[in-house]
C-alpha cells in the first residue's frame, strides 16, 4: 500500500534533499528511521529536490509499505520524530490511492525568499541580509514577465539535451513587511537552481544594474551564462506542495 510523509525541515545541516554520498540529507535519515521502525527497507520519493541549505514549511514525499494492519499513523509519526534530527519535523503519515507518485502527481509548488533589510545574526540561517536599495516596484514588473514564457532554460543549472524546460509559472510577486522582503512564485514545476537564479536575476532589476528589458532579453536567450548569480539558499523555502483532491483514501 502506498503512503504519503508530510514533514517540514530547515535544511542548514543538509546537503539537499536527495541521497548523496559520505554527506548528510533529508532522505537519508527519513528513510533511515522509518526502516529501522518498521523493520523494513524503506524507499522514498519526494515531490521536490531542493538544494543544500533550502528549507521546506512542507514537503511530501511516499513510500510502499504492505503491512497496514500493524501500522497505526500517529504512533508512527511520534515515533519517528524521536529519532529524527531536531532539524526535521513529520507531520503526517497517511494512505493514497494505488500509483499515486509524490513528484509527478503534484499540481503547483510554491517557493518563498526571505530577504532581510537589517543585519540580525539570530536570523541568519532564514533569510538573506540584503544591503542593495532595491526598487520593489520594477521587481514586480520583471516578475510578471515571468508569466509571459514557459521555457525557463535561461534560469537551469544544468541543462540536459532532449529534457523538458517548460514550467507554467502561476504568479510571481514580491511585498515589503517591515525590515523584510519577501519573494513568491507558484508554478506547476522548478527546473535546478531556477528559483534562486530567477531571485538573483530580479535583485539587479531592482538595483538598477539591469533593465527590466534586460530581464526579458536574458528570459528569451535560453542561457544560464547570461544571469546573475543565484542568491544563497538559505532564505529559499519549499512552503506548499499541491496536489488534486482525489488523490486521497
Amino acid at each position: 500500500m502506498r503512503f504519503f510523509i508530510e514533514l517540514s525541515y530547515n535544511g542548514k545541516d543538509f546537503y539537499g534533499w536527495q541521497i548523496q554520498k559520505k554527506v548528510n540529507t533529508i532522505e537519508e535519515k527519513l528513510e533511515y528511521c522509518l526502516s529501522k521502525i518498521l523493520r523494513n527497507p524503506i524507499n522514498l520519493i519526494g515531490a521536490s529536490r531542493t538544494d543544500k541549505g533550502v528549507h521546506a514549511k512542507q514537503m511530501f514525499a511516499h513510500f510502499d509499505y504492505y503491512d497496514k494492519n500493524n501500522i497505526d499513523f500517529n504512533t508512527l509519526k511520534n515515533r519517528v520524530n524521536i529519532f529524527l534530527p531536531n532539524s526535521i519535523k513529520i507531520l503526517n503519515i497517511f494512505p493514497v490511492k494505488k500509483n499515486v507518485h509524490a513528484r509527478f502527481d503534484a499540481i503547483k509548488r510554491i517557493y518563498q525568499y526571505h530577504i532581510t533589510c537589517k543585519k540580525n545574526p539570530f536570523n541568519q540561517n532564514l533569510s538573506w541580509y540584503c544591503f542593495y536599495s532595491l526598487n520593489i516596484k520594477k521587481m514586480n514588473i520583471a516578475s510578471k514577465k515571468l508569466l509571459d514564457y514557459k521555457d525557463f532554460s535561461a534560469f537551469c543549472k544544468k541543462i540536459q539535451k532532449n529534457k523538458n524546460n517548460n514550467c507554467k509559472i502561476y504568479r510571481a510577486f514580491w511585498y515589503r513587511k517591515k525590515e523584510s522582503i519577501y519573494f513568491t512564485i507558484e508554478a506547476n514545476r522548478f527546473l535546478r537552481s531556477m528559483v534562486r537564479s530567477i531571485i538573483g536575476t530580479i535583485i539587479d532589476v531592482g538595483r538598477n544594474k539591469i533593465s527590466i528589458d534586460d530581464f526579458v532579453k536574458i528570459i528569451e536567450s535560453k542561457n544560464f551564462r547570461l544571469c546573475s548569480p543565484l542568491v544563497p539558499p538559505y532564505g529559499l523555502f519549499l512552503s506548499k506542495i499541491i496536489y488534486p483532491k482525489d488523490i486521497f483514501l
